[in-house]
């Protein structure tokens, strides 16, 4: 063998060593970043999951007014332009409330708050549906049922709001 062969050789070996690591790095990267993003492409495979971190109802008594309030942990986040559904059993009889929202941004926490309800009886369940709809084909793809009962009856709130406006002004005389 020559001087010039065994110089080629050693310089067309180290090319390939370069490619070679070159490849590695782009292949390693490429991995990093489905890693990183594959919830995101391909985020029905992996469905959130959905569970409840708190709720029950409120009562305003300033205002006069008794809500149902939920939080609910989504795993992994919920993505962009999700719908979000919530039907509350309405105390007081007749068809459920719902209250649809949409997801800004990839959404882990989900807080949901029913309109006013009346008829709340201490002790009886009231059952509360949290659905997650693709916004494309209109189908749930996580689900989130609980019920929530009440310590007490909506009776003991007073018959009119207490205060009015943001400073909680005392209300006119009827």
């Amino acid at each position: 063998m020559t001087a010039a062969a065994l110089h080629y050789d050693a310089f067309g070996s180290l090319k390939r060593t370069g490619t070679a690591l070159g490849v590695a790095a782009i292949l390693g990267l490429g991995l990093l970043v489905a890693v990183n993003e594959g919830p995101r492409w391909f985020a029905h495979e992996a469905a959130p999951a959905l569970a409840l971190e708190g709720g029950g109802f409120l009562f305003n008594y300033r205002i006069a007014e008794v809500s149902y309030g939920l939080v609910a942990q989504a795993k992994p986040p919920v993505p962009d332009g999700t719908l979000i559904e919530a039907q509350f059993a309405n105390p007081a009889g007749g068809p459920a409330l719902v209250v649809t929202n949409t997801a800004h941004g990839d959404l882990s926490k989900i807080v949901v708050r029913s309109p006013p309800v009346h008829g709340v009886k201490a002790g009886v369940p009231y059952d509360v549906t949290v659905r997650l709809i693709d916004p494309r084909t209109k189908e749930a793809f996580a689900t989130l049922e609980t019920s929530f009962k009440s310590d007490l009856d909506d009776t003991v709130m007073p018959a009119r709001p207490l205060t009015v406006g943001p400073g909680y002004q005392r209300p006119p005389e009827p």
